[in-house]
């Protein structure tokens, strides 16, 4: 069962856009994606706030996750975040298998 954090970056003047920007010019985004247990960590601009970016944040299970949050990686984002003056919502979720009736309503 994987377990899926989304992660809302809310900033002003394109300050949340700005993270992600360096986020991912530094290497870090290729550096957590590459990650043991690391299944998805994508960025998304939200078309109804431009100042807010959307953290779509994947792992195997939370043992993964406890190690990414001891990761150096996690200093890097924390200092980015106070640099931006982001602030967060954040919601987790965790996986179970589509039922079949489910299936039936999405296109491939």
């Amino acid at each position: 069962m994987s377990i899926t954090v989304n992660l809302r970056y809310k900033g002003t003047d394109g300050a949340a856009r700005r993270f992600a920007e360096e986020m991912t010019q530094s290497g870090t985004v290729e550096k957590i994606r590459n990650e043991e247990g690391n299944l998805r960590y994508e960025y998304y601009q939200s078309l109804d706030d431009p100042e807010t970016i959307l953290l779509i944040d994947s792992w195997e299970n939370q043992k993964s996750i406890d190690a990414h949050h001891a990761s150096p990686m996690m200093q890097t984002i924390m200092e980015l975040r106070e640099k931006y003056d982001l602030h967060m919502t954040v919601e987790r979720y965790k996986s179970d298998d589509m039922p079949e009736r489910d299936a039936d309503f999405v296109r491939k």
